[in-house]
């Protein structure tokens, strides 16, 4: 990992939800990338003060949104607004494309996926926490590699889905599945009623204990609901790997 903050500028700004957006970065001296990783974003202000945030990466350079690769030196990051927050309603709200900003990274080596892992793979996401899985699923479907992946998506409601229309076109890849679980309101005929994920859920939705590997990604509330039950299950811990976020 670099620890240099580096210049980017905003290539492409898209809605993914009422409150969230998809956003494009063109990264100097950008390196390596690996699916599940994040950055850091800095903004400084007119007065110098600095703001300094963490954002998972959704898409990598060859594992680009829709399976199109992204530009040289490109990433993608989802970021929800938060009202509170200090950084993300500039980043959805006001970003523009050719604005510049600062990263450093890609960070982490243990929540993420190359092309070379050959066992399968379930993804759990909560709300947002689902942008470093949808970048691994990205990778899988740019690669050759053919591991079954399982993605078990909790939201509350259809209105909150990231990724909609790319995730309900995943139901033609080989070897992946998506699976949604509304929280508060579910649409017409889904046959799982609206609530948090059970027992029963990682009965139905998830793989068997000693299959392969699971990563988990969410608020922290959630990271640790999920991985509770994985445990209760019989799955192993040394086969949990987990990112949580919290706080503005």
């Amino acid at each position: 990992m670099s620890t240099d903050w580096r210049p980017a500028i905003c290539v492409q700004g898209r809605p993914e939800t009422l409150s969230s957006r998809s956003i494009r970065l063109k990264v100097d001296n950008l390196g390596p990338v690996v699916a599940g990783q994040h950055i850091d974003i800095r903004l400084t202000a007119d007065d110098g003060y600095q703001a300094v945030r963490s954002y998972s990466l959704s898409a990598t350079p060859r594992g680009g949104p829709g399976g199109t690769p992204l530009g040289n030196s490109e990433v993608e990051i989802a970021v929800e607004e938060l009202p509170e927050g200090e950084v993300s309603p500039y980043l959805v709200e006001a970003l523009a494309p050719g604005d510049p900003l600062e990263v450093r990274g890609p960070v982490g080596g243990w929540f993420v996926w190359h092309p070379t892992d050959s066992e399968p793979v379930q993804l759990i996401g909560g709300g947002s926490g689902v942008a470093p899985l949808v970048a691994i699923l990205r990778a899988r479907i740019a690669s050759t590699s053919a591991v079954p992946m399982r993605l078990l998506y909790s939201v509350r409601a259809p209105d909150t889905v990231y990724f909609a229309d790319e995730l309900a076109s995943y139901t033609t890849s080989p070897n992946i599945t998506v699976d949604l679980a509304y929280t508060r309101v579910a649409p017409h005929g889904e046959a799982r009623p609206p609530g948090r994920l059970t027992d029963r859920d990682i009965e139905n939705f998830v793989q068997e204990p000693g299959s392969g590997i699971v990563y988990v990604c969410g608020p922290n509330s959630f990271v640790a609901a999920v991985t509770d039950l994985l445990l209760a299950r019989g799955y192993d811990s040394a086969a949990i790997r987990t990112e949580r976020f919290g706080g503005a």
